[in-house]
Order: C-alpha cells, then structure tokens, then sequence
C-alpha cells in the first residue's frame, strides 16, 4: 500500500502571507505534485496545523485546496487549528463519541489509527481521560492486527528545546497502551517541520517538513527559530515485511541527469544532458 504523508500546511486565509511565504500556493503545488507522481496511492494522510489561525476561510481554502486531491484525504487537528471550525468545513470528518477528531480506519494494510492531541489555547498536546480511553479499547479490540498511529505532537523529545517543550504532554500515558496493542508498526506525527526519524521504546516513528515554512536545526536554543528551508512530503511503502518512507521535495528544481560513464567527466552542468521525462509515473505494486 501506498500513503502520503503530508503536514503542517498551516493555511492562512488568502490574500495574506505567513513569514513571508503563500501556504496555499505551497500546498496548491504539493497536491499538483502528488497527483503526477503519486496517482496510485491509496490515501494522502495531513497530520495537523492544517491552519495557522484557525479561521472559517483558511478552513475553506484548505478544503478547496485539498479536493483536487485524486485519492482519498484524511485530516486530524494540531495545536493551530480550531476543532468547530474544521468541523464546520468538514462535517464529514469522523469524530468518536467526545467530538473529538479521532477515529480508527481499516487499511489494506492494517488499522489506521487517527488521534486528537489539540488543547485549545496550548501550543503542546495532550490526550485527556477520554480520549486514552478511547484509545485503549481501540487498540484492544485491533490486538494481534498491525496498527499505524497518526497525530500531531511528538510522543518524545527529539533534541530541539524549544520544540521538545510543546511535544505530547502524557506521553506516559500513552506508551503502555501501545506496548500493549504489541503490533504498533509506525508513529507518524507532524508539529516539527523537519524530517526526523528514529524509534521510540521500540517502536519506530518519523516526521516531516511543514508544506510552508520548516523549524531550524538548533539543539541549543529554547525559542523555536524558523526557516525557509524546502517544504516537502512523505511517500510511505506499507509491505507485510517493512515500513519505507521516501522523503518527497517537491519544489526543488535542481538537475536531473543520467549517471553514466559518459556523464562522469562532466565538469559544467552544460555538460549534463537533462533527463527527458525525470516525472514520469510508474505505479507502485
């Protein structure tokens, strides 16, 4: 199976900007992307921030946006986002019986599993008494089937201050319901704005940049800096033996060549012949 990942899109109502950037140009462009390259995935999964102030028409671009989509999209909140106005935009949305934006979903490639970490007001997450226990009799009832995981926050500190302090706030109340479940097979979490992949007590996990603007490398400052950086996506592989994920940057524009004998001497870009279709799609078994 094939998924796309996406995340932290950020949309802010349109004409305005976000540090100096066009969210929605950005996204526009991510969706324009995955559809050339990606047509065979089954589902595009967007892991939160999907606005930056939460408001009705960010909402509504991002749902224009995001509807060109030629696969299935799936949506779940971040800090940044306001659940009634997404819910007002998307009414479809699966929520459990809290209203809370968090659901289970049966894959070709096993459950799916979707959660709410939003705390209005709070630029870090949590998962309250409900929601855990929501949780726990989710996974309960799927033990023995592989799971996937998809939130927001980041269960566990990654080294970068001033984001490790906005990360999941219980994550200890998490981890032994997934260590019970026993087939949790990946963590995939947005909020960092940066590729980062790693495992967790054992349990593999991995983030990407935000569509818009990206989160600066720092491990010794306690504000979170920002940066231009490349917006990028991800494109995982689902097998019943591994967990592939390709790291997709979708506005870079550098050379595409053929690496042969030939090219190797190549001393000027001049000297490279461009590959005659670098985009052209074979879809994936």
């Amino acid at each position: 199976m094939k998924l796309i990942h996406l995340t932290d899109t950020h949309l802010v109502p349109a004409p305005r900007r976000l540090f100096a950037l066009d969210p929605r140009a950005r996204l526009t462009a991510a969706v324009a992307d995955v559809n050339r390259r990606h047509a065979d995935a089954a589902m595009v999964a967007v892991t939160g921030d999907l606005t930056h102030w939460g408001e009705p028409g960010a909402y509504a671009d991002l749902r224009d946006a995001l509807d060109q989509l030629a696969m299935p999209y799936r949506l779940i909140l971040g800090n940044h986002d306001d659940r009634a106005n997404f819910l007002a935009a998307f009414p479809e949305s699966p929520t459990d019986s809290q209203g809370f934006v968090q659901w289970a979903e049966e894959t070709e490639a096993g459950l799916f599993v979707f959660l709410d970490t939003l705390i209005p007001g709070s630029d870090g997450g949590r998962l309250c008494e409900a929601r855990l226990a929501w949780l726990e009799e989710t996974l309960a009832a799927a033990k023995g089937q592989p799971v996937y995981l998809f939130l927001h926050h980041a269960p566990l500190d990654l080294g970068i201050p001033g984001m490790d302090a906005i990360r999941l706030q219980n994550a200890d109340a998490l981890l032994p319901l997934l260590q019970a479940q026993g087939h949790l097979r990946h963590i995939f979490f947005g909020h960092i704005h940066r590729t980062i992949a790693g495992s967790w007590h054992g349990i593999p996990y991995s983030t990407l940049p935000g569509t818009n603007h990206q989160v600066l490398l720092q491990f010794h400052r306690k504000d979170v800096p920002g940066s231009h950086e490349p917006p990028a996506y991800g494109v995982v592989l689902l097998r019943p033996d591994a967990v592939v994920m390709h790291v997709q940057a979708y506005l870079d524009d550098s050379p595409r060549f053929e690496m042969t004998e030939a090219t190797e001497p190549a001393q000027s870009l001049a000297e490279l012949p461009a590959l005659e279709d670098p985009l052209e799609v074979v879809a994936t078994p």
